[in-house]
């Protein structure tokens, strides 16, 4: 038995100080050390062996296993220091350079900013997939079934198309459908948020893009004065600029909101004086807001003489413009290097 385990060793140091690569050294390694392995074989005797002997032949193949242990792991980081791709005269004392570094899209950042600042204030944020149905999209945010955004010309539609309500699919025109997906599935009063891309089937220009991002945020209680939708927008824009924001909201007609404004605020690419971003007047509008439809409440299945709340739709690609003062948002969405490392 001795005379085997000698035979094993110096196959062993043999083979194992000829193998070149790391696949030939685990091979090795189940050959001798595996479950079916040369020593696990002579382990797996010694019940058989003179009770005399037992003891000796156990020590000596649990001394070759380490020996065959050591051999492979020697020979393993020989390989790995051929196979580097440091030179051999390298000089590790020579002080590196930084490679260069990566940074967070602006959206992104902008993302993460007001994600914060809601958290701070007891929002909770959700997020849903970017394909949805007619039925979120639409029919539960009270657009008539003649609405211009249900055709294609607006939307994305995705095959079957003469498929209906829960069935017709589209990408996401919007967020807002998101907002009756979560009231259904959570218990109110509600604060929350929800951030994504959004897709339109419209021509680009400096302030439009086909896909592009917003920001929702929904506020649903048996109780929430309207004045405070007002304060709530001017805290937001506060903190994401750093200083006060003037807003202003004037009238405006969506489904899913009753009474409804457009909510505009000061240019801050141009101050206020007119540019092409705010189409020379001083105003850009950032988003729709509003309390939820009663219609839509119903479809969260609320009681709309029970809940009431606000609700803005902020168009996040033109709050990155105003913070930076781009009057292109095509530029944040070139994945131009050239422009993107100014935010590094």
């Amino acid at each position: 038995m001795k005379n085997r385990l000698n035979i094993i060793f110096n196959d062993g140091k043999e083979k194992i100080g000829k193998a070149k690569t790391i696949d030939e050294l685990q091979n090795l390694k189940a050959h001798f050390l595996g479950k079916h392995g040369a020593i696990t074989d002579i382990l797996k005797s010694i019940p058989l062996l003179e009770v005399s002997e037992r003891a000796e032949i156990g020590r000596l193949c649990n001394k070759l296993k380490k020996s065959i242990s050591d051999m492979i792991e020697s020979q393993k980081e020989k390989i790995y220091l051929k196979e580097s791709a440091i030179p051999e005269n390298f000089d590790f004392t020579v002080p590196g350079i930084l490679p260069p570094s990566g940074a967070l899209h602006p959206i992104t950042q902008m993302c993460y900013d007001l994600n914060d600042i809601f958290r701070s204030m007891g929002f909770e944020i959700f997020e849903e997939s970017d394909i949805t149905s007619e039925l979120y999209a639409f029919d539960n945010l009270n657009f008539p079934p003649n609405h211009p955004a249900r055709e294609s010309m607006d939307t994305y539609w995705l095959e079957p198309r003469d498929a209906s309500g829960h069935s017709k699919l589209c990408l996401r025109p919007h967020l807002t459908g998101a907002s009756v997906r979560y009231m259904q599935t959570h218990e109110p009063p509600y604060r929350f948020v929800y951030p994504g891309r959004v897709y339109r089937n419209e021509s680009t220009d400096a302030r439009h893009e086909r896909a592009f991002f917003q920001y929702e945020a929904l506020i649903v209680d048996s109780s929430f004065a309207f004045s405070s939708g007002k304060i709530l927008i001017k805290s937001i824009l506060s903190k994401v600029f750093g200083r006060d924001v003037s807003v202003r909201m004037r009238t405006g007609f969506f489904p899913f909101v009753e009474p409804g404004f457009e909510i505009d605020m000061n240019c801050l690419v141009c101050g206020g004086k007119g540019c092409s971003v705010c189409k020379h007047v001083g105003w850009i509008e950032i988003m729709p807001g509003g309390t939820p439809h009663p219609n839509v409440l119903r479809a969260a299945r609320l009681d709309p003489d029970k809940f009431t709340g606000f609700y803005v739709n902020i168009g996040l690609d033109r709050l990155v413009m105003m913070r930076y003062g781009v009057d292109d948002v095509r530029l944040f969405h070139s994945a131009d290097l050239r422009f993107l490392k100014q935010f590094s």
